[in-house]
């Protein structure tokens, strides 16, 4: 997605993805229900020329499949395909960062997952791939050490994925033996 689409169409993907379906009347040209889509954030796209490009993206991302029109109850209803999904939590998980505090609460946090294999191995590559960016400590082959809060990154992560009751979080006070650990982050 990096300059594939451009920001025009990030942005529209997150509205839709967030919203699930986004509908809007349907008589409307489609210049005003680009307008109508995006009617929250009238500086971004206030000009004439910026919501002729909104209407051209979307345009766009429905020729490549990433997004349904269809008309219900006379309102057009714009919803993600499966390929749309799919781009949706990719810019959701590059958009994710943990962010460092100032001072370590003295608490671990232990990531744990036991992925199937066969039904999520995207999501059990994306998560590993997350905690190596991340920078997390592998304290074993499915278990991951961090001493940052990470929490609601994890769950996003495993909600975006469909894997949450195969993903455990932990925060502990205590890691026995945790000199390594502490020394990999400085601690």
């Amino acid at each position: 997605m990096k300059n594939r689409y451009g920001e025009i169409a990030k942005y529209i993907l997150i509205a839709v993805g967030v919203a699930g379906v986004v509908a809007v009347a349907a008589a409307a040209p489609g210049i005003l229900y680009a307008a109508k889509l995006f009617a929250r954030d009238q500086r971004r796209f206030a000009n004439k020329q910026k919501k002729q490009k909104v209407v051209r993206t979307i345009q766009r991302l429905r020729k490549h499949n990433l997004l349904r029109i269809r008309e219900k109850d006379g309102k057009l209803a714009i919803e993600l395909t499966k390929e749309g999904k799919r781009l949706f939590k990719e810019i959701q998980l590059d958009k994710l960062r943990i962010t460092k505090p100032p001072f370590w609460d003295k608490k671990w946090r232990i990531v744990i997952f036991d992925i199937p294999d066969k039904s999520f191995k995207r999501a059990r590559d994306v998560l590993r791939g997350k905690l190596k960016e991340w920078e997390f400590y592998p304290l074993q082959k499915s278990v991951w050490v961090c001493p940052w809060p990470c929490e609601n990154e994890l769950q996003l992560i495993a909600e975006l994925y469909g894997v949450a009751p195969y993903i455990n979080i932990m925060v502990v006070e205590k890691i026995i033996d945790d000199v390594a650990i502490r020394e990999y982050f400085g601690l």
